[in-house]
């Protein structure tokens, strides 16, 4: 049957800049908030917004990431009347052909679109943490009965260049846009959320498939090339919390940030919203009698013996006796032994901290502590 609209959620990326948490792991499938993954996010925000047609496009490292979404069952996207694919590069006589680019990645997958039927293709990152639903983005899509409709936000100038920026008339209509410009004319930025016309987006696809000069990137080429064939091209100005956690300081500040008792705590802005994830079954969190804990989010089945201030804490960690722990971030079945002392980090899932040992006391930036006890 025809669906009003379906959703790609990009899942695919290499995700270097987040170091040792990817080299076996996918970005969507890293630990965030103490009891989450990435990819919980998007999956949410589909599930809260009524989408039943779901395609999750996985490429690097992806046995972890593929495992936890399975049919979708976590997010309530299993069923009758619901569908949640994993949708891998295709295999072709002439071997694996791996997705050379968003565009490519959506364009191998057109096949599983045409048997979906979708007025509206939602084309989402699977590596941002923001909870909201799509519902008027896709209002938006029908009332200027827009060809493409794009979230933005304002980011601030210095950090513009690291986006996509476009530039908008009193409507909203999007007269220009820019990848990643050295000197971006706005701080309006694409936030990699996009609302496509279906017939729209497969015309555009399947020419873009064979150009040979393209790098098969919505932002690169698919965006600029309907804006110069004037398209009708429409931006939503989102309003809330919104993140690219693609480093290891913004995944830090992330975390931070769900301590934050103003507008911009994830927790305070999501309304009604559930964000829905793998219940492990720990034992409940036990905080021992001459623990000290500040500031924190502590996930269940965490031992918390020592000191914490302004961390956040997920499941099955271990702070020994005389630790102490600063503005840091200790994922799952992390070990913090007796002495140890840590500031300014993320220590990894699995990680040992040795007993007596301080990380990262300099702090003159982020670190990254992933050393486990057998290595």
């Amino acid at each position: 049957m025809p669906t009003k609209i379906a959703a790609m959620i990009l899942a695919g990326g290499k995700g270097t800049r987040l170091k040792e948490l990817t080299k076996k792991t996918a970005k969507p499938a890293v630990i965030y908030g103490g009891k989450y993954r990435i990819i919980d996010f998007p999956l949410s925000n589909c599930a809260n917004s009524g989408i039943t047609k779901v395609g999750v496009l996985t490429q690097y490292e992806s046995s972890e990431l593929n495992a936890y979404i399975g049919n979708g069952e976590k997010w309530g996207l299993n069923g009758v009347h619901c569908l949640t694919s994993v949708l891998t590069p295709k295999q072709t006589e002439s071997g694996s052909n791996w997705y050379a680019g968003t565009a490519d990645a959506i364009y191998q997958n057109l096949d599983w679109l045409d048997e979906v039927e979708p007025e509206y293709v939602l084309i989402l990152s699977g590596d941002h943490i923001y909870s909201c639903t799509y519902d008027e983005m896709l209002e938006l899509a029908e009332e200027r009965k827009a060809d493409c409709v794009i979230a933005v936000c304002e980011v601030p100038m210095e950090e513009a260049s690291r986006f996509g920026i476009m530039a908008v008339d009193q409507e909203d209509s999007i007269t220009e846009f820019a990848e990643k410009p050295k000197e971006p004319k706005s701080n309006l930025a694409s936030m990699g959320i996009y609302i496509f016309n279906y017939k729209t987006l497969r015309a555009e696809l399947s020419a873009d498939a064979k150009n040979k000069e393209s790098a098969h990137d919505f932002g690169k080429n698919i965006i600029p090339k309907m804006l110069s064939e004037g398209k009708k091209m429409v931006a939503y100005r989102y309003k809330g919390y919104w993140k690219d956690v693609g480093t290891v300081a913004s995944l830090h500040q992330a975390n931070m940030d769900l301590l934050l008792s103003t507008e911009g705590n994830l927790y305070t802005v999501r309304g009604h919203n559930k964000i829905y994830s793998e219940d492990t079954y720990s034992a409940p969190q036990f905080i021992g009698p001459e623990a000290h804990v500040s500031d924190c989010l502590i996930n269940q089945g965490a031992k918390i013996l020592g000191s914490l201030h302004h961390c956040v804490v997920s499941g099955e960690v271990v702070v020994e006796e005389g630790a102490f722990c600063e503005n840091s971030v200790i994922m799952t079945g992390a070990k913090i032994h007796r002495g140890a002392q840590v500031y300014d980090a993320i220590v990894g899932p699995g990680a040992d901290v040795p007993a007596g040992m301080t990380v990262n006391g300099e702090r003159k930036e982020i670190a990254l502590y992933t050393e486990k006890e057998d290595e």
